[in-house]
């Protein structure tokens, strides 16, 4: 492996309206490895880090679609390994960490992000397909924090960035085993941090969880509902977590919580569990379902890639916000904790003036 430089800062690009790069203030040349990179939100972080100067390696199963990844990478700037990879497979997982660490240098950042996921009520799914789902969502995130680890604890740094999900918390119906996955890595994630603690090892885990996304997962998951798969709640452009994931990767934040409905979920499932329950029960299969059927025979991506050239985004663009105001207070509370102090302050300081003039008049009063 030949040398590679550290990070630092530069201007590099940023993404216009049009889909080209235009320049910011970015970290240039960091290491960053992202799966499920093809499309959906995997892609969006993708292009995040690459408008802030990273050096990207890129694993999904469609290679033509981590190729199109790859080109915006370099357009912004920098380098890319596209890694054609099933993360259910441990092996293949640890062949692409090397040969990215062999072309970009030392990893820096592991985005575990990668899922498959079938539409069905439980007594629907076949056992094949609720393994199968379990181990590119679940496992996958295992092999992959596996690969990170095996490289960055020795080095003792790097970040870990497992993609969670409010669904991680309080579970809806027709997604048990997507649901199922997203516990599994919080308690896997948890353990794993408490072992890091106990090694004192500066490697960071940490979870970004997710609400509603416009991705194309709703158009090439497996489903067995009558009607096309869609969001529940308020949805937002993949563009919206990808920025948390990117300041998640950079700051040292147990968990992130993407959005008001992800906030709302899982402090409401400590509040009355059984009430969302019922709640659920009863709203949960027509919320996750559009007006339109599903037309026979769609391919999915439960066993294969499904062809065409997806990005980052689904859709449901009409219905989707680019924008949360929870997600950008949350990542910044510093300025917010200095503009409340500042305005404690000042309220502080008009109170003991008005306070010191009345003083002043009522001396004034008294004289004459």
């Amino acid at each position: 492996m030949g040398s590679h430089a550290a990070p630092s800062r530069q201007f590099r690009g940023e993404r216009d309206w049009n889909g080209r790069c235009i320049l910011s203030f970015t970290m240039q040349g960091e290491t960053v490895v992202i799966t499920g990179a093809g499309a959906g939100v995997g892609r969006a972080i993708a292009d995040e880090f690459a408008k802030n100067g990273a050096n990207i390696g890129l694993i999904a199963r469609n290679r033509d679609r981590l190729e199109t990844a790859k080109r915006f990478v370099e357009e912004c700037g920098g380098k890319a390994v596209a890694a054609p990879c099933d993360v259910a497979d441990p092996e293949q997982v640890e062949n692409a960490a090397a040969q990215i660490e062999s072309a970009l240098g030392p990893i820096d950042v592991w985005v575990n992000c990668a899922m498959v996921t079938i539409f069905a009520p439980f007594t629907e799914i076949k056992p094949e397909e609720f393994r199968r789902s379990t181990e590119v969502t679940y496992l996958g995130f295992v092999w992959g924090t596996m690969a990170a680890l095996k490289r960055m604890k020795p080095r003792n740094k790097g970040s870990i960035v497992q993609m969670g999900s409010a669904l991680a918390y309080r579970s809806i119906p027709l997604q048990s085993p997507y649901c199922g996955a997203k516990h599994a890595i919080v308690g896997f994630t948890d353990s794993l941090r408490c072992e890091l603690i106990h090694d004192r090892s500066n490697v960071h885990l940490t979870v970004v969880h997710l609400p509603a996304v416009n991705t194309p997962q709703f158009s090439w998951c497996r489903t067995r509902l009558p009607r096309h798969p869609a969001p529940v709640g308020t949805i937002y452009e993949p563009e919206v977590p990808a920025r948390a994931v990117y300041w998640a990767a950079h700051h040292k934040r147990r968990e992130v919580f993407v959005g008001f409905p992800t906030v709302k979920a899982i402090y409401g499932q400590e509040v009355a569990p059984g009430y969302a329950d019922h709640y659920l029960g009863s709203i949960g299969f027509d919320a996750q379902q559009t007006e339109q059927p599903v037309e026979p025979g769609r391919p999915d991506n439960m066993f294969d890639t499904v062809p065409g050239p997806y990005g980052a985004r689904g859709i449901f663009t009409e219905k989707a916000k680019s924008w949360s105001a929870q997600n950008w207070a949350n990542l910044h509370r510093g300025v917010l904790a200095g503009v409340a102090a500042g305005a404690a302050a000042f309220a502080v300081g008009l109170t003991r003036k008005r306070a010191s003039a009345g003083l002043t008049d009522h001396a004034a009063q008294r004289s004459v």
